[in-house]
Formats: C-alpha cells, structure tokens, sequence
C-alpha cells in the first residue's frame, strides 16, 4: 500500500464514513472475532446490568451480551454515523425489544447522568483518544460506583507492525495504558494478555495478540 493508502485506512480506522466505512466495519469483524469474544468473556454480561460499549462499530457482537438476559440493557456509542446506522439495522431484534440503543456521541463528552451504567467497556478505541484525560474522566463520571471498566487493546508490540499507524495512532505497552488509569481515578484490577490465532493480512500471516485492562473507579 502507498502512503495516500495507508492514511486512508486509518482514516477509516478512526472513524468509519461512506461506502468504504460499511466495509471497513466488516473487515473489521473477521479481524477482531477473538479479541471481541474474550473481552465479551471478561465483562461477563448479568441480569439486570446496565451495559455501555464505547465505539461498537456495526454492532455485530451485541448479540453476544443481550442473548444471555431480557434484562440486560445495552448502550452503544460511536462518533461515526455510518457504524451508528449500520449498529441499528444490524440490531433491529434488539432495539425494538427495548434492550438495545445506539447513540452518535463524543466519548469527551458522555451524554448520560452520573452513574448510568455498572460496566463500561472499549475494544481497539484508545488509539484515537485526543484527550485521554476528559475521555476517563467521562467514562468515570457515568460509571456507577463499583462497576467496572474494561478497557481492550493491541499492545504496542504488536502495533508497531502495522504501517497504518503511523497515522493518527497513540500505541500504548501494558505498563502505559496501566499508569494512565491510574493517572485519571481508576484502580487496575487486572491485566490480561492474550495470544490469539495467527491473521492473514494481505497476503501475511501476522501473529495477534491483545491486552484486556479490568479498572474500577476510586
């Protein structure tokens, strides 16, 4: 891929938009099923949680949380309209059960009263945090106390491979995305870190990974 290319891709990355969006959001399916299902595994949906998911993409895997209980209620936010639009058709079933909603929002700026959810997670989002500051101070705001926020990502060893992310991409190792929580309110509960099974890209096998950070509000 030329350099035009790559910027288009983490572009789209980043935020999703148009017909390229639409197949971005699909690519990105195949790619993230192992790192999406674990963290899945982790935030462990339960009756009656309040569940927010903070950039979902086209919402594929909400399945997985809302099948396990009527009660569950499911918040989904992204700044891109696309993956909003495709989230809800998507999730039709589920929206119209009354367990599912899909917000175009600003993660700076949550638009929820405090203490709205019992968990909070993110998956492959902390990349594009301008201000990761007002980002955790927002999410720590609508999180109940108690709850939990789980935080998924590719560490930075893993990241660096990829050309792409030389564009618009903060990588963060285990031990920076760990201080950073701990910089903004959150004690860390639990750092976990996943092999996964090797990934075709263009051509390549590349070895995955990714890193599961479990925090809770002080």
């Amino acid at each position: 891929m030329d350099e035009q290319e790559l910027r288009q891709l983490a572009a789209q990355l980043r935020q999703p938009s148009g017909q390229a969006g639409i197949q971005t959001g699909e690519w990105m399916n195949r790619g993230n099923v192992h790192i999406n299902l674990e963290t899945l595994k982790i935030v462990n949906a339960a009756a009656n949680d309040t569940i927010l998911e903070i950039g979902m993409g086209n919402g594929f895997f909400v399945k997985e949380i809302l099948q396990k209980n009527e009660s569950i209620q499911y918040t989904g936010v992204d700044f891109s309209d696309v993956m909003i639009s495709e989230a809800q058709r998507i999730n039709k079933e589920w929206i119209e059960k009354g367990q599912a909603k899909f917000i175009l929002a600003d993660v700076n700026a949550l638009p929820f009263a405090d203490n709205s959810f019992s968990k909070i997670f993110t998956i492959n989002t902390i990349y594009f945090w301008d201000d990761p500051a007002a980002v955790l101070a927002s999410v720590k705001r609508v999180l109940r106390p108690g709850g939990q926020f789980i935080i998924t990502l590719r560490p930075k060893r893993q990241m660096q491979q990829y050309p792409f992310t030389r564009y618009g991409f903060t990588m963060y190792s285990k031990e920076a995305a760990t201080l950073l929580l701990l910089q903004n309110g959150f004690s860390v509960l639990q750092a976990i870190e996943n092999k996964e099974p090797d990934f075709e890209l263009k051509g390549n096998m590349v070895a995955m990974e990714h890193l599961v950070m479990v925090a809770a509000k002080i």
